[in-house]
């Protein structure tokens, strides 16, 4: 059961790290990124959406700069990703167009994910690139931050994006089949673990040791990344991107590398901490009309909201108010409470010509939005 919820999932993270793409050093795989982007262009063909987390920005420097070794200093880090950047979304591109799609280089920091603006913001450019059907392809930002570049970054990135995009499951495509009960290259004895739950607290002692030659991370960094990602509902797969067609088998629900199962899905995790949303940023007040459309399962649209009381930003939680004063749903606000006010009691094909511009049609949507 739990594999065919990867065979059902319709939005999919896959990482790929550096040793992947840069053929454990040695420059950019071409083959395995002609290979991972048929694979993902057979999955947009099945209607499915994928954002690829790709490491090797630095391996690649490297390697094009003809360094023996990853550099230690900070600079020359970022010097070795800002050349190996450039040659990587060049390759993307020119892998992705052999199959008619585009691909849009996406580099964020932690900072973009922590900052709720910046959040929002990443948030509706990379769903509007998927509605587009554009391939992200996102990387760490190495280039200009410095405490970012270390153990095993882009796991932690791929996990963000998953709970930032509301993913149904990421994939991590790495150099081992999977995680084992011990390190296998000391352990003989050592069994792959087919399948645990995100959260099992015995998983990390399994996972101890570091990574490959090229890349930061090791499997320690794979299996906290599954547990982030589960906050969020998403199921993470740490498997062999050696294998033939890993990603298309996986998506199908082949049972390769190790399934780390969240213990809630994506939509009901989202809705469960919106009911345990202590301190909401403020209030909307709805008529009748809004307060029947939410019972029946629909989105809050501008129309229904009477009021608007407290300061609040875009994306802020709030509260909806029944008209006899009870709360009877909070939600995650499409709008800031000064833009919010403007449009309130509006339709929504009014709300472009009084803010000049229209985020979303609905001033909450139902999939940020739970009865209480």
């Amino acid at each position: 059961m739990s594999r065919s919820r990867l065979a059902s999932a319709k939005r999919l993270v896959v990482k790929v790290g550096s040793a992947l793409v840069t053929s454990n050093g040695n420059g950019l795989d071409l083959a395995a990124i002609d290979s991972w982007a048929r694979q993902i262009a057979a999955l947009r063909e099945q209607g499915r959406e994928v954002i690829l987390v790709s490491s090797g920005a630095v391996a690649c420097g490297v390697q094009r700069l003809g360094w023996g070794r990853r550099p230690k200093t900070v600079h020359e880090k970022q010097a070795a990703a800002a050349v190996g950047q450039a040659g990587l979304v060049e390759v993307y591109e020119a892998a992705f167009s052999k199959h008619g799609l585009h691909t849009a280089q996406i580099l964020l920091t932690h900072d973009d994910l922590a900052d709720r603006k910046r959040y929002l913001n990443a948030r509706a450019t990379l769903n509007t690139l998927l509605g587009l059907g554009v391939i992200p392809i996102i990387n760490e930002n190495d280039t200009v931050i410095t405490d970012e570049i270390k153990f095993g970054d882009n796991d932690t990135l791929g996990a963000l994006v998953a709970n930032l995009l509301e993913a149904d499951a990421l994939i991590i495509l790495t150099d081992q089949k999977g995680l084992y009960t011990a390190d296998p290259r000391k352990d003989p004895a050592a069994t792959l673990i087919q399948e645990a739950s995100a959260g099992d607290p015995t998983l990390e002692a399994m996972a101890g040791g570091a990574g490959s030659r090229v890349g930061t991370g090791g499997m320690i960094t794979k299996v906290i990344a599954a547990k982030r990602a589960a906050r969020s509902g998403a199921d993470t797969v740490i498997a062999s991107g050696h294998e033939n067609d890993p990603i298309l088998r996986l998506a199908a629900g082949e049972a390769l590398g190790t399934l780390l199962v969240a213990q809630t899905p994506p939509l009901a995790a989202r809705k469960q901490w919106l009911a345990d949303h202590l301190q909401l940023a403020g209030r909307l007040v709805l008529d009748d009309g809004a307060v029947k459309a939410l019972k029946s399962g629909k989105s809050l649209l501008p129309v229904g909201v009477s009021a608007v009381d407290g300061e609040f930003e875009r994306g802020a939680a709030v509260a909806c108010i029944a008209p006899d004063g009870h709360e009877i749903a909070r939600g995650l606000a499409n709008y800031g409470s000064g833009e919010a006010r403007l449009i309130a009691r509006k339709a929504t094909h009014e709300i472009d010509g009084i803010l000049g511009y229209i985020d979303e049609p609905e001033m909450i949507h139902r999939d940020n939005l739970i009865l209480v």
